[in-house]
């Protein structure tokens, strides 16, 4: 199995983010990435690096108004008197159907859902390429393999069409599932981060063609806490292509496995043509974010059992921080997945 990877993705640097109001170091570091190469090579899987691609296979999925607010926010932030080193909103709209701000504070919190988020001036450039990561294991798919992976980062599965948030900054799983449009009719995209991917969620969900099902924590009491509950199901063409489901936190292998026995029905039923995984590592019992109780032989069947699907499927990192077993984490789930697909 090929991987995809380009060095620029480390270059976006957060320092810190609000944690039930306290400053905190931010937990999406660029020491993720060599812990997840060092797992993608323990794996057996080669890197490569993407091309550079522009902004087309982007602009399929964020609007343009967004796109020109990455590309330009952080120099327009740093010309305020006294303003943050990194671009933080402090303010948000309660509705975002009113006027559009001219202000880059004011943009700030149009386009930022939280201060989990912060933009310094590499960001841009590292989302871009984590985008193309994903496009390019696309690409591979397209091309014959049976299965690529996208080593994404910063990862993607909260960004909405023009709102960032939650260490996200562009969709890497809704660009990938849109690329695979190309040629593949239906497609379907399954979440198995410890969070609910309800930027995902948000880009297709009145969408017939693509469908979105998310395993992940109950967002009662964790975030994204607004979004990702059982009865949400998608809206117009897309009413019944949205499937979440929550589980009590805590949840270990077995009873994640039973949920995703349930979200694999329902991509069977869909019928689609090609697979996206939205990979979070973070529901890992030794996470830092303790949300779910996932073992490392855990991914593994995880894995095995997605691959039952048997379609072309690129992979995508998402979530996954810091700890001992990041790295046997990924190694336990690639390995596998690699092992089934080749059966």
């Amino acid at each position: 199995m090929k991987a995809f990877y380009a060095d620029e993705q480390k270059r976006h640097d957060p320092k810190a983010f609000l944690s039930s109001g306290a400053p905190q170091p931010n937990p999406e570091k660029p020491e993720r990435v060599e812990r997840l190469l060092a797992g993608a090579g323990a794996a057996g899987l080669s890197v490569e690096r993407p091309r550079e691609l522009g902004l087309a296979p982007i602009a399929a999925i964020h609007t343009p108004e967004y796109l020109d607010f990455l590309e330009h926010i952080f120099v327009r932030w740093r010309r305020i008197e006294g303003a943050s080193e990194e671009v933080i909103p402090n303010i948000h709209p309660i509705a975002r159907d009113g006027a559009y701000p001219a202000s880059a504070v004011g943009q700030a919190g149009y386009h930022m859902a939280d201060t989990a988020c912060p933009i310094s001036a590499e960001t841009f450039d590292s989302a871009c390429w984590s985008a193309w990561s994903a496009v390019a294991a696309v690409e591979a798919v397209l091309s014959g393999e049976r299965a690529a992976y996208a080593l994404c980062r910063p990862p993607g599965h909260h960004a909405f069409a023009d709102v960032a948030g939650g260490f996200c900054f562009l969709n890497n799983s809704a660009i990938a599932a849109q690329h695979f449009r190309q040629s593949a009719a239906r497609v379907a995209i399954l979440d198995v981060d410890l969070h609910h991917g309800n930027g995902t969620q948000g880009i297709f969900y009145a969408r017939g063609d693509v469908l979105t099902v998310s395993l992940h924590a109950d967002p009662e009491r964790f975030y994204p806490f607004f979004w990702g509950y059982a009865s949400e199901r998608g809206e117009g063409p897309g009413l019944g292509c949205n499937f979440n489901l929550p589980l009590p936190r805590k949840s270990g292998d077995e009873a994640f496995l039973g949920a995703l026995d349930a979200g694999l029905k329902r991509i069977r039923a869909f019928a689609p043509d090609a697979l996206v995984i939205a990979l979070g590592l973070d529901a890992f019992e030794g996470d830092p974010f303790g949300g779910l109780s996932v073992t490392t032989p855990g991914f593994a069947r995880i894995a095995e059992r997605i691959a039952t699907l048997e379609l072309p499927t690129t992979i995508v990192q998402e979530g996954g921080y810091l700890c001992d077993a990041l790295s046997a984490n990924l190694t336990s789930f690639l390995a596998a997945y690699g092992a089934a697909v080749r059966a």
